[in-house]
């Protein structure tokens, strides 16, 4: 497994914050300031990896805004514009029983009860009601949403999923 691999991409650069280095960013986490949480990020962009470290951080308005350790003017800030921000996956918190952290499902095989592999999680959406694992296999591709009602089982140690669900869903 390579060092990519084991990072997750949890948002991206999508902007620069006034003069002393501030950068906003868009993160790809259920609460903005959960980046907050991880004070070292690799940045990559195209095949560019920069190690950083945060200095601070704020939400305003629901925006994410971070200052790093050596930023500190605008123009170096701007610089970084359009990074990926990547964290450790073994930097996450444990997730709590019968939740799961996005990243561990992509890649999950999943079939139905009746032993049908419906494909690969490709992505999931979030829909406001609940999430919605995205399946593309052999069958199409499949929007099951991962509620208790059709998710039967998630083993995490065989990266499989079981769903009650039909082919002619």
């Amino acid at each position: 497994m390579t060092d990519t691999q084991q990072r997750v991409a949890m948002g991206y650069i999508k902007g620069v914050f006034g003069i002393k280095g501030w950068l906003k960013i868009a993160a790809n986490t259920e609460y903005a300031d959960s980046l907050l949480d991880y004070p070292e990020w690799q940045l990559s962009k195209n095949d560019h990896r920069l190690q950083v470290t945060l200095e601070s951080g704020k939400v305003i308005n629901g925006e994410l805004q971070v200052k790093f350790e050596g930023i500190d003017d605008r123009d170096e800030a701007f610089a970084l514009r359009g990074y990926t921000i990547e964290i450790p996956r073994e930097s996450f918190s444990p997730a709590e029983e019968d939740e799961y952290y996005w990243a561990d499902l992509v890649g999950m095989t999943v079939a139905n009860t009746e032993g049908i592999n419906l494909g690969t999680v490709k992505n999931l959406m979030e829909t406001g009601a609940h999430d919605v694992l995205v399946i593309d296999g052999e069958h199409g591709q499949k929007l099951i949403p991962f509620v208790s009602h059709y998710i039967e089982n998630v083993d995490t140690e065989n990266k499989t999923i079981t769903v009650d669900w039909g082919l002619d869903y």
